[in-house]
């Protein structure tokens, strides 16, 4: 039976990670290597770490701390956040990383992903997928909802239907999708089930839900009607407001199959 994973997210700019809502008003969490070992311990099944600012900034990923991340921890690390060629993505490989998420780039140039497929083997490809849902002239949503891709830490607009670039990713040869609801991102008001749903109805690769967790009721709407395959949150772990095990727990209460780690003697 396949396990449904919790991951904690490592947001990272300036070095440190951060955490705001919607993308923005940033505060300081922490460093990553402490934090990612801290969740190692704590029972997460992986741990995301993205380079937010590298992005707008035009840069490449940070690989002195991917590597100084990726020493303290024994579980899968994805790493996302200025990867922009098959050779930048065998460099973050190289410095720890199990996995490389892309977004940005994968965006402008979507033939990436297929070289990165190509050369890696599309399990080690994750497409991060923004999504902010569409609204009407009043900001009202539309009685269809339909989500737009942001790309650039959710500065720019697309023009993609988040739903119809999430089959082309996995078309193209993406093994992986990191789904985040911007409207849902820091609020802890849930994630957001219905655009999850329909990314997971249309793809036969793990989806994992990112946007909105509160408490661990919300993770096992994600998995149970969202449709997800694994569940990431950063500031309610951050902020010890909800431990990996209680979110674990409930899942496991309601018949989703988790890894359970052992208790420290």
């Amino acid at each position: 039976m396949l396990l449904r994973r919790v991951i904690p997210c490592l947001d990272v700019a300036g070095g440190r990670v951060v955490k705001g809502t919607r993308f923005i008003d940033l505060v300081d969490e922490g460093d990553p290597a402490e934090l990612a070992e801290r969740y190692a311990s704590e029972g997460a099944d992986e741990i995301v770490f993205l380079d937010i600012s590298a992005a707008p900034e035009g840069r490449s990923t940070l690989l002195e701390l991917v590597e100084r991340t990726a020493r303290r921890v024994f579980i899968p690390l994805t790493v996302g956040g200025g990867v922009r060629t098959d050779d930048e993505m065998a460099a973050v490989l190289r410095a720890g990383a199990d996995k490389v998420s892309l977004n940005t780039a994968a965006v402008l140039d979507p033939e990436l992903i297929a070289r990165c497929a190509a050369r890696f083997g599309r399990q080690a490809v994750v497409v991060a997928i923004d999504a902010r849902r569409v609204v009407d002239e009043r900001g009202a949503n539309l009685e269809s909802p339909n989500w737009e891709v942001l790309v650039r830490g959710g500065r720019d607009s697309t023009g993609l239907e988040a739903v119809e670039w999430a089959a082309r990713a996995v078309e193209l040869g993406a093994g992986e999708l990191l789904v985040t609801s911007i409207d849902r991102d820091g609020t802890q008001s849930g994630f957001d089930l219905a655009l999850l749903e329909a990314i997971s109805a249309r793809v036969t690769v793990p989806v994992i839900a990112s946007g909105g967790a509160g408490e661990p009721g919300d993770f096992v709407a994600a998995v149970v009607q969202g449709g997800a395959d694994a569940v990431l949150a950063a500031s309610i772990f951050h902020r010890r407001q909800h431990a990996i095990e209680d979110v674990k727990a409930a899942m496991a209460a309601a018949g989703i199959p988790v890894r359970i780690a052992p208790k420290a003697a």
